[in-house]
């Protein structure tokens, strides 16, 4: 069967794109059955290790750090322009319309709850049940604000569908907001953002894209999804210094009083004759980003965003899928495991894939890969409980074993393992983890395990 010319090419862009350098590739850890071994780094869907251009590039500018936008000094001058350049970064790797805002925050969750803040009264937000907590809770902390929560779809078509309904359904209303991932924290599937962006604004309606899960792995346009704002964060980007960006639409932001009052959101303050205070607000990103920023965070997720795009999301792309199937067709050989999926087996997804293993509690799995083999994964429900919950409903009871979490009330203890990676997880790294994950199925661990303050751990006595 001859070879699409598209297939040649995304396996000779794989080829040619060796994993980034980031911090922490040589970190030997100790294992409890003696010796030490490279630490792979599979839980970067939590926290991406730097990259070391990122910590080069920080490390440069430090001796220059300076007080942004209110100082005549040298180094504030000159942090200043490294802040707005920053921003300028960040706004073309985000492919940013003429007119729209990059705001700077502190993560992802900070931005989505920024956005509630300014959602005008009586707006109408429509958000799936699969959504992470970041992007799931928000909304009914906003005064005057109804939210629908709409049920786990199992297809992509049947996502487009049920928004679209739900849309229909709540119709007139003022203003609506529908909240979507682009890619899931749990199974790592790729939403269908286009064709949800498109059904939203049919029916009047705006879109917030969370891209914390799909920024690090797949270019995010705005203007090519149209979407109106996209939220992320720095520290999943390869940049983790405490940042996070809110971007898209100003007029809701301009419109909306300041997420935080004080300085740097005014222009000006004046005492009134009655004892009050009258405040011009900046109506540029600065109206929400009072206080003194985080200069070193802002920069790091622009020098992050530079270093991916001229490393060429191409290759980097067609390189994360090849470790994709790796690791799918590395588990489909264990049949003990289940990976979980919405939209099934061949859905598209970046690198984030999570199972249960039977026989096996996942807290227990996972302390056996980090303690037996060096492998970083997480275990539990990834702050994403409806999905998770929905995607176990029709497991089988799960072993009351070490580190098994409690569940809520009346209800049985759930959790699951989740392995990801991406632009700078070695191979070797991927390869460890399927043969650890089949050692494990076949011989059981090697090492007794308690619990500890809710955790599975060695039992260092054993």
């Amino acid at each position: 069967m001859p070879v699409s010319a598209a297939a040649t090419d995304a396996v000779s862009a794989a080829a040619a794109c060796a994993p980034l350098p980031v911090l922490g590739r040589d970190v030997l850890v100790p294992l409890v059955t003696g010796g030490e071994v490279e630490y792979a780094a599979l839980d970067i869907a939590a926290s991406a290790p730097a990259l070391q251009r990122v910590w080069d590039d920080v490390a440069a500018y430090a001796p220059y750090y300076g007080s942004v936008h209110r100082g005549a000094g040298y180094l504030s001058q000159l942090s200043t322009d490294l802040f707005e350049n920053s921003r300028a970064e960040v706004s073309r790797f985000l492919g940013c319309r003429e007119g729209d805002q990059v705001v700077f925050t502190r993560s992802t969750t900070d931005s989505l709850n920024l956005l509630a803040a300014v959602l005008p009264a009586g707006t109408r937000v429509f958000v799936f049940e699969t959504e992470h907590h970041a992007s799931l809770l928000p909304w009914e902390q906003r005064a005057g604000v109804e939210v629908t929560y709409l049920d786990a779809p199992r297809t992509p078509r049947q996502a487009v569908d049920t928004l679209e309904r739900a849309l229909a359904e709540r119709e007139p209303y003022s203003n609506a907001l529908v909240c979507v991932t682009g890619a899931s924290n749990v199974t790592g599937e790729l939403w269908p953002v286009r064709e949800l962006a498109a059904a939203a604004h049919a029916h009047g309606a705006r879109i917030v894209l969370d891209a914390a899960q799909l920024a690090p792995h797949h270019p995010v346009d705005i203007a090519e999804l149209d979407v109106d704002w996209v939220a992320f964060s720095g520290h999943k980007l390869y940049a983790p210094f405490g940042a996070g960006v809110l971007a898209g639409r100003a007029d809701w932001l301009q419109a909306a009083e300041p997420y935080l009052a004080g300085g740097g959101a005014s222009r000006t303050v004046a005492r009134r004759a009655d004892g009050g205070v009258d405040v011009d607000w900046h109506t540029t990103a600065a109206r929400h980003e009072a206080g003194s920023p985080n200069v070193i965070g802002v920069y790091a997720i622009a020098a992050a965003c530079k270093a991916l795009t001229e490393a060429g999301f191409e290759g980097l792309v067609a390189r994360e899928q090849q470790l994709v199937e790796r690791v799918r067709a590395g588990l489909a050989e264990v049949p003990e495991v289940t990976v979980l999926s919405l939209f099934g087996d061949d859905a598209p997804r970046v690198g984030v894939l999570s199972f249960v293993v039977e026989g096996w509690n996942s807290s227990h799995f996972a302390a056996a890969l980090s303690a037996e083999y060096g492998i970083g994964v997480r275990d539990g429900l990834f702050c994403a409980h409806p999905l998770v919950r929905t995607l176990l409903g029709a497991e089988s009871e799960a072993p009351g074993e070490c580190g098994a979490p409690e569940g809520a009330p009346g209800e049985r203890s759930l959790n699951a393992i989740r392995v990801s990676f991406g632009a700078g997880t070695p191979d070797e790294h991927v390869e460890r983890f399927v043969r650890a994950v089949k050692e494990l199925v076949t011989q059981g661990a090697r090492w007794s395990y308690r619990t500890e303050d809710g955790r599975c751990v060695p039992d260092t006595a054993a």
